[in-house]
């Protein structure tokens, strides 16, 4: 749970904490950062920050600097950014002896924001929202593959022929889930130890998939919360001599999904998406808010799907959607609506486990809030298989590659007028980035494809 000033100074002067850590999430949703000590933390970073370089959001995911950034390149020498701590984020990191970790907003020198880091474009939707006299409520339902390979064996064989914590769907299974329970409560107990309220764990479809469900908070804390356990998952599984994997499709079989529940309160906590006067029993807020979800489904998928691998998992019945739909509690449509009175609220089944989590919570917001501001009418609820619904009219479906999924984003006038240019232009380039490293790249498939045949 969460530290205060006192109680941080306490446990370092017991012994008890000797080491911090200094985190942030950059575009693919890792925590960077440095540790500091814990003497040095209270007596300089807490108050006045740490530095670190600027080009931590200027390179791809193999840290390779990247051309083409505003905000960081050669020409402008790859300064420093300060990170600059959220003391309501401090906590013990129980898996890591003697660790407190803290999660820190990103500024220029001159006090200004970094406003393509994450943290910040969540916030800025927060803060539209907060405009409105509303407040966004989240959950995350976080999809991982356990393997009995270390990440170092994974990462020496190409990540092939690894050998999966199960051997076969364990869905619901108990005793299939129970020969990874050993992990599996080590990682339960540690993120109760670093203030994370966990539901409960269940087995998913494909082989050593599980899922473990935290409780709902304001968006904010879950998408911190979100951060920790994601980074914290890998590292006890690392202890454990095992790997895990949170990409969106690990193979043909099923993906890794990052549902998305959210629902709304007012300023003074009063939750305002039921309606009992209602058919469907949804508030007329609510239904502007899902509307617009709905609406800006196409045009926003890029933070909700933001790598190529993405694009695999949205596959005709396999759980994960692929027409641009709303259901009451139907799992075939992108968006659910699912509860009743105060639990009411949307699901949206878009996001894959490799999903930054921040990012498709602004954009859920932005999309509901262009709902409400424009007053965008509802349609009928899909009643039937959604996955027959998608026609050949693109409209009606989702983006099928991360390319057009860029195209989509860089054109939408919500996008632009909710994020600002500087960080739909970064988000853009990003993803452009990737789709040119992807075509340029030769794969196992072509080879056992081509390599006598052709």
């Amino acid at each position: 749970m969460t530290l205060s000033h006192e109680e941080i100074e306490r446990q370092i002067a017991a012994g008890e904490i000797d080491t911090v850590i200094v985190a942030f999430s950059d575009m693919q949703g890792r925590l960077m950062g440095k540790r500091v000590s814990a003497a040095f933390f209270t007596d300089h970073v807490a108050a006045a920050g740490a530095e670190c370089c600027n080009y931590l959001f200027a390179v791809d995911v193999d840290m390779n600097t990247v051309k083409g950034y505003e905000m960081a390149g050669w020409d402008t020498g790859y300064g420093d950014m300060l990170m600059k701590p959220d003391l309501t984020t401090l906590r013990r990191i129980p898996w890591l002896p003697g660790t407190a970790l803290v999660l820190a907003d990103l500024l220029w020198h001159d006090g200004r924001l970094i406003e393509p880091a994450p943290r910040r474009v969540l916030c800025r939707q927060l803060d539209r929202l907060r405009e409105h006299g509303l407040r966004a409520y989240a959950a995350t339902e976080l999809e991982f593959m356990v393997f009995d390979d270390t990440y170092r064996q994974a990462w020496s064989s190409g990540y092939r022929d690894l050998t999966p914590a199960s051997d076969y769907n364990l869905d619901y299974a108990v005793m299939a889930s129970s020969r990874l329970e050993p992990l599996l409560r080590d990682i339960r107990r540690h993120m109760q130890g670093a203030g994370l309220r966990w539901e409960a764990v269940k087995g998913e479809c494909n082989r050593g998939q599980q899922e473990l469900g935290f409780g709902y908070d304001e968006a904010l804390v879950t998408c911190d919360n979100h951060g920790i356990y994601k980074n914290g998952a890998k590292e006890i599984a690392d202890q454990h001599g095992k790997s895990l994997t949170f990409m969106s499709k690990y193979d043909e079989r099923e993906g890794n999904s990052c549902h998305v529940h959210m629902s709304l309160r007012s300023l003074d906590g009063v939750a305002v998406c039921a309606d009992d006067r209602d058919p469907l029993g949804m508030s007329s807020t609510f239904r502007s808010f899902v509307a617009g979800q709905l609406a800006t489904l196409r045009e926003l998928t890029l933070l909700y799907a933001p790598n190529i691998n993405s694009y695999k998992r949205f596959a005709d019945r396999s759980f994960a959607p692929t027409a641009v739909s709303w259901g009451l509690d139907n799992r075939t449509c992108a968006l659910r609506v699912v509860g009743h009175g105060d639990s009411l609220r949307v699901e949206c089944r878009v996001p894959g486990g490799d999903v930054n989590q921040y990012l498709a919570v602004a954009a859920l917001i932005a999309g509901g809030l262009h709902g409400i501001e424009q007053e965008v009418p509802l349609p009928q609820p899909c009643t039937g298989n959604a996955y027959d619904a998608v026609t050949d009219d693109e409209s009606g479906r989702l983006p099928g590659t991360l390319a057009e999924a860029a195209a989509l984003f860089d054109a939408s006038a919500v996008a632009r007028q909710a994020f600002g240019d500087p960080v739909v232009d970064h988000y853009v380039h990003n993803a452009r980035v990737e789709v040119a490293a992807f075509n340029k790249a030769v794969t196992d498939w072509e080879r056992v494809r081509g390599f006598e045949r052709f």
